[in-house]
């Protein structure tokens, strides 16, 4: 079975999520055919730079374009959709970082395409070429030959050398929000003909950190462990170990009445019975930062509370209403030094008590 984030990877641009900034130029260069030598794309991962590289590639060299979309029936086309297009060239550099390797590349531009209009080199994670290799790459960008086009793909674009940024066309790629990863989940659901709650959704769209690619990789994972039957929020909440919201709003109620006997008592029994502490952290934290928010402005409650039922929204704004905006800021501060400093305890809880104890002596 062909994982997802393969099988409905984009082959048009209009099938492409977000990033309309960068589909906008790069449409645009097609149609007036003003195709730059070099492209660096830089971004959050699995936001779909590696995958518009290819997308371009194939737009380019496509035999039947008509606009800017790639016919997909070319000889080009079917080609680059197979991956067997000897013309692109795709190359990581995390593993392929060294001197010896562009000038192996140097070498492959020398002769002009087999079949293609242009060799498009694709260099992912371009940050981690060796000073020596990131040299090498500068003079061969200096003066490419015309029918090469380098695009260079990073997460790290602050580590490239200057003198290899100026020299390319720079698009930066966006975290996905929820609603555009929930929008393609959806899609992928119904042509799979899973049944599946948004609310689901909604959850493995949070847990993705902005990553349509991660997001696919969790659904897929959902589809196997609760394969052949309808997808429920308890089925995500299961296969990733995400506490459940009541944890949340039982601790937090005790941060409320700064009953902290309570609250210690209550972690260490949940402690006890096997609860995550990292994700104890991971909700508390989100959650104390959705209270201090619905403090700010209630009219966010819809947004900061996507996927959740009219009662718990209510019922978050009835809690941050019985809290002082500078106690929400105060344990919030003290629950993250009590993350940062949880890797160095030789008992995990002990950072998140002694959180408890400096906020009722400063609150």
């Amino acid at each position: 079975m062909q994982v997802l984030y393969r099988k409905y990877r984009p082959q048009q641009f209009k099938d492409f999520t977000a990033q309309n900034h960068v589909i906008q130029t790069l449409t645009n260069e097609i149609e007036q055919n003003k195709i730059a030598h070099a492209y660096l794309f830089s971004g959050h991962r699995g936001t779909g730079k590696t995958t518009m590289a290819r997308l371009f590639a194939k737009a380019i060299n496509c035999q039947n374009r008509k606009g800017f979309e790639p016919c997909n029936e070319c000889l080009a086309c079917k080609e680059i959709n197979k991956g067997s297009a000897v013309d692109i060239i795709e190359i990581d550099a995390a593993s392929n970082r060294g001197i010896d390797d562009i000038r192996s590349l140097r070498d492959s531009i020398r002769y002009r395409p087999n079949l293609l209009k242009y060799k498009v080199l694709i260099l992912d994670e371009a940050h981690q070429l060796s000073k020596d290799a990131a040299n090498a790459l500068l003079k061969i960008l200096e003066e490419p030959p015309k029918y090469v086009v380098f695009i260079l793909a990073t997460t790290e674009a602050h580590k490239m050398i200057s003198t290899i940024s100026s020299r390319c066309q720079r698009f930066d790629f966006y975290k996905l929000t929820i609603k555009e990863i929930v929008s393609k989940l959806e899609r992928i659901a119904k042509e799979e003909g899973i049944v599946i709650q948004k609310e689901a959704l909604e959850l493995i769209a949070m847990s993705s950190d902005g990553a349509l690619r991660d997001a696919e990789g969790i659904l897929n994972q959902v589809l196997n462990f609760s394969f052949g039957r309808e997808i429920k929020v308890e089925d995500v909440q299961d296969m990733l170990g995400v506490v459940d919201l009541s944890l949340a709003f039982e601790f937090v109620e005790f941060l409320r009445d700064k009953n902290i006997s309570e609250a210690v008592k209550y972690l260490n029994e949940k402690i006890e019975k096997g609860l995550n502490i990292d994700e104890f952290s991971k909700t508390i934290i989100n959650f104390l930062r959705k209270l201090l928010i619905l403090k700010i402005s209630k009219d966010l409650v819809d947004d900061i509370a996507m996927g959740e039922t009219k009662e718990t929204k209510d019922r978050m704004l009835d809690l941050a209403s019985q809290f002082e905006a500078k106690n929400l800021k105060l344990i919030l501060d003290l629950f993250l030094g009590a993350e940062s400093k949880r890797m160095f305890s030789s008992i995990p809880q002990l950072p998140f008590e002694l959180a408890l104890v400096d906020y009722y002596y400063k609150s």
